[in-house]
């Protein structure tokens, strides 16, 4: 279904909405093709391709809400699909607050190009594809005697959709994705270390098809034996890969669902300092080929780049609509689109090697955060470090503290941001940090 057929779709399901008791409508119809191969030992272990057409449906009928999708795309059907949808929404609680967005705050037209389609891919054949995976696997394989296992994935997707309101929003989007990982096991006197290496990409002549399995290897092999250190206070980096999970408690205190169920330890804190000065974070929806570049979200408002935190000073929340009311706060969007942190001058090896006394941390295992406080607890896996040099490797330990002081032991950003994630998260330095270990 090309995106005329889509528009049409969705207008048809717009109008017999409206003429069977809608008050307000917001149709969407996308459709996806994917394809997910793992090699495992060298045998493939699954191979799973995907085509999907889906028609999402939002109601709006006496103050009363609800969200409806369906894969049968007859119009026929459709009809019945609606008239169904929109007596089952009448039996609902009211809520005043539920409505589509002011049409003001829609994005119209025009924007800068986004650049994040690649129709090659959709040309790949299967032969192709299991070729890229086979050579991530071999990279690894039988490179070293303590290997247990290897495992190599390939992953793409192509994603197409429009959204129409009966409020006045049409727009469209599409997007590609394609993934190569390697994933390895291996042998020591303590365990069976495993760890990990990606590369992803929008274009697939862009994406880093070589060094992933064997880096997954050196990265497995190095976690052998780990040894635990003494509780205490530590001078830390953590590694830009897996950044994102101290930051995700942040994020999650961000939004308006979690301000406005009082799960939030940054709730009053716009405008005031909540980390480091060195911590800058913007949101910026316009990166050329950044794969969360988008000129809408998903309720139709206008992406524009704006500050999160400003040298340390919270700036702006995620609000949606809905939450916006309830909040009576400015609708900003309620998801992030790229976040992208101001980087430091120093690679991660630079930053280690001034580290007398610290912890290089490359994972984190379990734990948690509590919204409304900002405690939190995280099990770690990394490296010890003493007078710049790594010297063995170190797991079964804690990292814990509180998120509205712990952002202030902030003392540098790394200059390693990956510019095809979503979140451009440098490696960061922090000080003063309690890990807990014999």
């Amino acid at each position: 279904m090309d995106t005329n057929e889509k528009y049409a779709l969705a207008d048809d399901v717009i109008e017999h909405a409206l003429k069977s008791g809608a008050e307000q409508v917001s149709v969407s119809v996308y459709d996806n093709r994917s394809t997910e191969i793992e090699i495992r030992d060298q045998k493939i272990d699954s191979l799973k391709e995907s085509n999907q057409a889906s028609l999402s449906i939002s109601i709006y009928v006496d103050k009363k809400f609800s969200s409806h999708s369906t894969n049968r795309m007859n119009r026929e059907e459709l009809h019945s699909f609606v008239e169904e949808a929109i007596e089952s929404t009448r039996f609902l609680a009211a809520d005043e607050y539920r409505s589509l967005p002011d049409p003001e705050l829609y994005y119209k037209e025009g924007g800068p190009s986004l650049n994040v389609f690649d129709g090659s891919i959709d040309s790949l054949d299967a032969a192709t594809k299991i070729g890229l995976a086979r050579k991530v696997m071999e990279e690894a394989y039988g490179k070293d005697e303590r290997i247990l296992s290897v495992s190599s994935y390939y992953y793409d997707s192509i994603y197409g959709d429009i959204m129409v309101t009966s409020n006045g929003f049409r727009g469209s989007s599409s997007k590609t994705a394609i993934q190569l990982v390697a994933e390895v096991s291996v042998k020591s006197n303590t365990g069976r270390p495993n760890a990990y290496w990606y590369e992803t990409q929008v274009f697939f002549d862009k994406l880093k098809k070589e060094g992933i399995g064997s880096k997954a290897l050196e990265r497995a092999l190095r976690k052998s034996d780990p040894i635990k250190i003494n509780s205490g206070l530590y001078e830390v980096i953590v590694e830009n890969r897996v950044a994102v999970n101290l930051l995700s408690p942040v994020y999650d205190s961000l939004t308006g669902s979690s301000l406005y169920q009082k799960q939030s330890f940054l709730t009053g804190m716009q405008g005031k300092p909540v980390a480091s000065e060195i911590l800058t974070v913007f949101d910026d929806p316009h990166i050329p080929s950044a794969p969360g570049s988008r000129l809408f979200d998903n309720e139709g408002l206008k992406s524009v780049k704006r500050p999160i935190i400003e040298k340390g000073v919270l700036k702006d929340y995620y609000i949606d609509t809905y939450y916006g009311k309830k909040l009576g706060m400015k609708p900003t969007s309620g998801s992030s689109s790229n976040l992208v942190f101001e980087t430091g001058s120093r690679k991660p090896e630079e930053m280690i090697a001034s580290m007398k006394k610290g912890v290089l941390i490359t994972g984190f295992i379990g734990g948690n955060c509590n919204g409304s406080t900002g405690d939190f607890s995280y099990g770690i896996e990394g490296f010890y470090i003493e007078n710049g040099n790594i010297v063995h490797p170190v797991n079964e330990m804690n990292i814990s503290g509180n998120m509205t002081s712990f952002w202030f032991n902030l003392k540098e950003m790394g200059s390693d941001i990956r510019e095809d994630d979503s979140i451009r998260i440098p490696s960061m330095r922090f000080e003063g940090v309690q890990l807990s270990g014999i």
